[in-house]
């Protein structure tokens, strides 16, 4: 019974991504912001709230093992699988804010989590430095976005407007409300076939749990590459490895001081090497190709292989 509910998961997914990037869009044009800021900011929350809830409770209930490899997971899949399956679709554009800000900010902060986690801990203090940085990459975003309002307006046309703002705030809602309860739905299932498999509760958050919880990220990213808008597929990819780490492990590690040792450096090591490699490709080219596509989705497998050979 178990698969069923998967699938119906998925059909939820797809229809939730669909209305979340056609209103997102059309309500970034209405109000002259860059469908990149709406897909760094407004999208990328909204995909990242499973990772947020699910995080959140594994804190309250002292799971550090899932609440740690939930949002690396998930950040390895959003840029292995997700970028790349993406880009196979549809050559993602790099609008020059990402090269030049958002992506070294994710770089860094993937860092800074290496460094602080080193020990398998994350205080309240450093929790603490995490929310602030979010807080601080916000407030930066929204000023940008206020700067670029005179710069959006060739990109209006491109975009096909809803009759009403309204109905955008009606699909983005609708859209949000889909992907959390298609993933959640998603995730209570696969942890259950997971558990039975017998595997740890590490890898359960590095893999099921972070592939279930990145399916809106999935969704959205694939649904935008359909419709060729590269700047909400990249840029809710890139906007939500942001929020992962500052804001839900912030969030969780405020709840409850985080301290495992089941996620080894080698898990970190692959999200920073992952994170430096999308950064290379931005710097290299005007696009992400289907090549460099290729080399994250093998990246990915190859490390969800080495997971599972584990077992």
């Amino acid at each position: 019974m178990e698969v069923v509910w998967l699938l119906v998961s998925l059909v939820i997914l797809y229809f939730g991504a669909e209305w979340l990037v056609s209103g997102a869009s059309s309500f970034a044009a209405r109000l002259g912001v860059s469908p990149l800021i709406i897909g760094l900011t407004i999208v990328s929350l909204g995909t990242s709230a499973p990772e947020l809830v699910v995080s959140i409770k594994a804190a309250m209930n002292g799971q550090s093992a899932l609440s740690i490899g939930n949002v690396l997971g998930s950040n390895l899949f959003n840029i292995g699988m997700i970028l790349g399956l993406s880009a196979l679709i549809y050559p993602l554009l790099v609008k020059r804010q990402l090269l030049k800000f958002d992506a070294p900010v994710m770089v860094v902060t993937s860092l800074l989590f290496l460094l602080l986690f080193i020990d398998g801990q994350l205080s309240f203090v450093e929790a603490l430095l995490f929310v602030l940085l979010f807080l601080a990459y916000m407030a930066y975003l929204f000023i940008t976005s206020m700067k670029a309002r005179s710069q959006v307006r060739e990109e209006e046309e491109t975009i096909r407007l809803c009759k009403h703002w309204t109905i955008d705030l009606l699909l983005i809602a609708v859209g949000l409300a889909g992907l959390v309860y298609g993933s959640n739905l998603l995730v209570e299932n696969a942890v259950i076939i997971a558990a039975r498999l017998g595997m740890s509760e590490a890898l359960i958050g590095l893999t099921i749990v972070a592939v279930g919880t990145s399916m809106p990220e999935l969704a959205t990213s694939v649904v935008a590459a359909l419709k060729k808008r590269s700047d909400i597929a990249i840029g809710n990819v890139v906007g939500s490895n942001i929020f992962n780490l500052l804001l839900i492990l912030g969030v969780a590690g405020l709840i409850h001081p985080i301290d495992t040792p089941d996620i080894n450096l080698a898990d970190s090591l692959f999200v920073v090497g992952i994170s430096l490699l999308l950064w290379f490709f931005m710097k290299i080219g005007t696009r992400i190709r289907r090549w460099q596509g290729v080399i994250f989705l093998v990246i990915y497998l190859i490390y969800f292989f080495i997971k599972f050979s584990a077992l």
